[in-house]
């Protein structure tokens, strides 16, 4: 028998880095591919074989398990105080259609392995402690992403999400009923003790600097845009150069805009023209029209707003320039996220008591914590993950990096149970 205490003081990993392993390439089978990813889109067949599996791995650990309405799983490891909030942990288990084994599936099963863990070496914790499976985190099948964690956080009303539906017109609500798992808990309302997400970075400064852990401080914020430049369709022959409308050569002005702001924004700045679509496609038309999206991401608001400003102003002259007219649309505004320091610091000193290379680092992806650090302290742990690829059927992890994450987050929750009981971490 351990106190949480004692494992909190030993330099031992405790948990079972084989059975952690195991558990991931079980799960990886439903829905494997033949170039070694995993493609399990939310709320279908396969995805409800992953959730049957998660539910009895959680219940043959002592958990009970609860499902709400838009389909997140709950399982909960009860404390010696239950009526403290839950230090909760968990991440998705659905895939892109070309998508790797560790994406969110780590996190999930970090925290499952955590359970066993602590019931390997008989340890009581303070606080309850819950294992989450979010619903529909990649926004693959379904949109919008990060759906169950922001109807939890209510960032979604639980009706309009259930009709939101997919490219054949199924709903979420039908999808769920489908697969059984359309639960009776209520969708918000429940207090968060603290949350902590184990994922794979998903890029690749980790492995570049020889780091073990990432200790996550926060997340960019996040603005996205449609642009669409309107010109005039000529014939590419007969049109002299300087009487043209070329909608195409402004996009090419815009992005040379997007990248070259992200450059001299350092650090924390992105800038991504993911879309492009030049009409009417044809190779002795002048391009009337282009249609393209903007990414721009930032940790700092006001960096963010100047790159924005900065690119809007390029968009003005190339358009007056080359007589063209635009339309710009947001689509999508994420705010800068610091998370809580005690939980920051509560993964640092994990990582420092284990003897594991580490360093500060920001995500730059949109993950389910986002929303949870709305509703309590909140933070996230990072391993590399090879080549620094993710959603793509080759990513992949070292076993040892994956068992690190494991045991800082182990440490990490059992820390926040304890500052919890002693009044020391705020819900």
């Amino acid at each position: 028998m351990n106190t949480a205490s004692e494992v909190l003081q030993s330099t031992q990993p405790h948990i079972n880095s084989e059975r952690l392993w195991q558990s991931l390439m079980e799960l990886a089978q439903l829905g494997a591919t033949v170039k070694g990813g995993v493609c399990r889109l939310a709320l279908t067949d396969l995805d409800r074989q992953a959730r049957d599996l998660f539910v009895r791995w959680c219940e043959e650990a002592g958990c009970t398990v609860s499902v709400d309405g838009v389909g997140n799983i709950f399982a909960r490891r009860p404390g010696r105080n239950d009526a403290l909030p839950p230090v909760m942990t968990g991440s998705h288990i659905d895939t892109q259609p070309t998508g790797g084994k560790f994406d969110g599936c780590f996190g999930v099963l970090a925290g499952v392995e955590v359970l066993r863990t602590l019931n390997d070496l008989g340890v009581q914790t303070e606080a309850p402690l819950e294992v989450v499976v979010w619903t529909n985190e990649e926004g693959s099948r379904f949109a919008p992403c990060m759906m169950g964690s922001g109807v939890f956080a209510e960032k979604f009303t639980l009706a309009e999400t259930l009709a939101k539906s997919d490219a054949e017109g199924v709903t979420v609500g039908e999808a769920l009923n489908a697969i059984g798992y359309a639960g009776t808990r209520a969708v918000n309302g429940h207090a968060v003790g603290a949350y902590f997400e184990a994922h794979i970075e998903q890029g690749p400064i980790l492995e570049d600097q020889e780091k073990t852990i990432g200790v996550v401080l926060g997340a960019l914020g996040q603005k996205w845009f449609d642009l669409t430049l309107k010109g005039v369709e000529a014939h590419a022959g007969p049109t002299p150069m300087h009487l043209r409308k070329d909608a195409l050569v402004g996009a090419a002005a815009v992005v040379a805009a997007v990248n070259r702001v992200a450059l001299e924004h350092q650090p924390h700045a992105c800038g991504t023209v993911g879309c492009l679509q030049a009409y009417p496609g044809s190779r002795n038309v002048i391009p009337g029209e282009v249609r393209m999206t903007l990414d721009f991401r930032h940790l700092e608001p006001a960096r963010l707003d100047s790159m924005i400003a900065e690119v809007h102003g390029v968009i003005e002259d190339t358009c007056a320039k080359h007589g063209l007219s635009f339309e710009l649309t947001p689509t999508a505004d994420f705010p800068p996220l610091y998370f809580e320091q005690g939980c920051v610091e509560a993964v640092r000193s994990a990582a420092q008591g284990l003897g594991l290379s580490h360093m500060d680092i920001v995500s730059g992806a949109g993950h389910d914590a986002i929303f949870l650090a709305e509703l309590g302290p909140a933070g996230m742990i990072f391993v590399p993950c090879e080549g620094g690829i993710s959603h793509n059927e080759i990513e992949n992890a070292a076993p040892a990096d994956l068992a690190a994450g494991c045991s800082v987050l182990l440490r990490a929750m059992l820390a926040a149970s304890v500052a919890l009981a002693k009044g020391k971490l705020a819900a």
